[in-house]
């Protein structure tokens, strides 16, 4: 044992080494995997046929990985069910499950394979990490044994957790996550008895991790980046896209910047489903991204970041969400007030029928205010000032409220809200702001073609979304997408 005077000097030679590894930016990078699909079933496959169609996907996976490692990425996400799919039943997932141990047990798989059982994904996984000197993240399925002593054991006699793995540049597993708020169909999985916040600390960051759904919620995505005050948030997902608010890209560039923290989001890639959409997103904006319905390719996305976002000059300022709406008056209310639905929610809209003008549309206690001129105003295309304050209900609970700009499908009013790709108008100006009740908002601006205006937008201090210039591209949307969590 060293002497007590040696502790010192011995404590801050380790402090300077960690120092001297620790890095300001790092290199970052996502996959959006086309991922092999098996065979519909409702009965268990032998283990055999689910580990080789689980090495098809991980084939391309390591490919990925490799070229991102060649591109000097230090971390790599893949996304959600890019291993083995979806479509299961309880039973008929079982053959692709393995057991993933508690982190704390100090594992390498790729050096020790056996010393929790059979488990070649995560050996498998560990070696790509290992041999690329990268961490990887992926998402897998665990199972867990229980027993009648258990209140919750399921009659089967186990648990199975959708489940995000993270193996270290040496191939160890540095993190485990199961997911806390299942997608309806998610059947095939129990969820765990308590959220878990998951962190583990790098030389270029503190990192934090949840799947998908959980985005939407307080638990655990808020806790982490709030209380454990991550850096950085990595998202597997296998994201449905929703216009006009709910597509991948510009929900989770919204995230970021509303919560001020980098996202890395990998999703899946099937058109058919209308999945894509995968960004390496900051808090000032996204750094690189894709939304693309048009092949059936994956995609490899790599951007630097900044390793603590918080303390970056180009991180934005705190926002008093509701200061500038709730110091003017209301706007002019007209008569062209009516109902439409977006994604079975009730908004209140008010039609823009000037090239430029301020209004303001209510819904309960949410006053929505916009200031806007047109570049044009054309005939032939329809925009709303629109507002909701409520319980979103349709495929969870939870309580939104929402100012939005929104671009109609065409001239009949009755089609407002609806699905939109497409639009020809461009705006000199715009300010949008509301009198909301939460603190937690996600600025959102889409441009025509499902396209992100990274750079072209900010948020003021006081709650305004407005533009820079004149937008460079038409507009589909202009959002502020607000949860209020104690409402759920």
């Amino acid at each position: 044992m060293l002497p007590s005077q040696a502790l010192l000097p011995a404590a801050v030679l380790a402090l300077a080494a960690l120092q001297a590894l620790a890095s300001d930016t790092f290199m970052a990078a996502v996959y959006e995997h086309a991922v092999i699909l098996p065979d519909p079933t409702e009965e268990p496959v032998p283990p055999s046929d689910a580990l080789a169609l689980m090495n098809k996907n991980m084939d391309i996976l390591e490919g990925a990985i490799k070229e991102a490692a060649q591109q000097g990425a230090h971390i790599i996400v893949t996304p959600e069910d890019g291993i083995y799919g979806w479509q299961f039943t309880r039973e008929s997932i079982y053959p692709y499950l393995e057991d993933i141990p508690d982190p704390a047990v100090n594992w390498i798989p790729c050096t020790d394979p056996s010393r929790f059982g059979p488990a070649p994904v995560q050996e498998r996984l560990s070696c790509m990490a290992r041999n690329n000197s990268i961490y990887v993240v992926a998402n897998i399925g665990d199972k867990k044994p229980c027993d009648s002593s258990d209140p919750g054991c399921p009659a089967d006699g186990r648990y199975q957790y959708n489940t995000d793995v993270v193996f270290d540049t040496q191939g160890k597993l540095v993190a485990r996550y199961h997911k806390y708020n299942l997608f309806v169909v998610e059947s095939q999985f129990n969820y765990p008895k308590e959220p878990e916040a998951v962190t583990f600390e790098t030389p270029f960051g503190k990192f934090g991790i949840f799947t998908c759904f959980d985005i939407l919620f307080y638990e655990p995505a808020v806790v982490l980046v709030s209380k454990m005050q991550v850096d950085t948030v990595l998202f597997p997902t296998a994201w449905l896209n929703f216009l006009p608010f709910l597509t991948a890209i510009e929900f989770h560039s919204a995230w970021a910047m509303g919560m001020r923290v980098n996202v890395l989001a990998a999703n899946t890639h099937n058109t058919s489903m209308e999945m894509t959409g995968s960004g390496i997103y900051a808090p000032a904006g996204a750094r690189t991204y894709s939304y693309n319905m048009e092949t059936e390719d994956g995609h490899l996305l790599i951007a630097e970041l900044d390793a603590h976002p918080r303390l970056s000059p180009a991180s934005p300022p705190p926002v008093s969400w509701n200061a500038y709406a709730l110091s003017v008056e209301k706007w002019s209310q007209n008569d062209h007030e009516f109902t439409g639905i977006i994604f079975e929610d009730p908004f209140t809209f008010t039609e823009l029928t000037k090239p430029e003008g301020n209004l303001t549309v209510c819904q309960k206690d949410l006053c929505c205010h916009l200031r806007y001129k047109m570049a044009e105003k054309r005939d032939d295309e329809v925009y709303v000032l629109g507002v909701f304050d409520g319980l979103h209900v349709t495929e969870g609970q939870y309580y939104l409220q929402i100012c939005t700009l929104l671009k109609c499908p065409n001239t009949n009013l009755s089609t407002c809200g609806q699905h939109m790709e497409t639009a020809q108008t461009k705006f000199e100006m715009f300010s949008l702001s509301g009198t909301f009740g939460t603190s937690y908002f996600f600025p959102e601006v889409l441009y025509s073609g499902v396209q992100l205006a990274p750079g072209e937008f900010e948020v003021l201090s006081d709650g305004r979304l407005i533009n820079r210039n004149t937008t460079s591209k038409p507009v589909l949307s202009v959002t502020l997408f607000g949860r209020w969590y104690e409402k759920d």
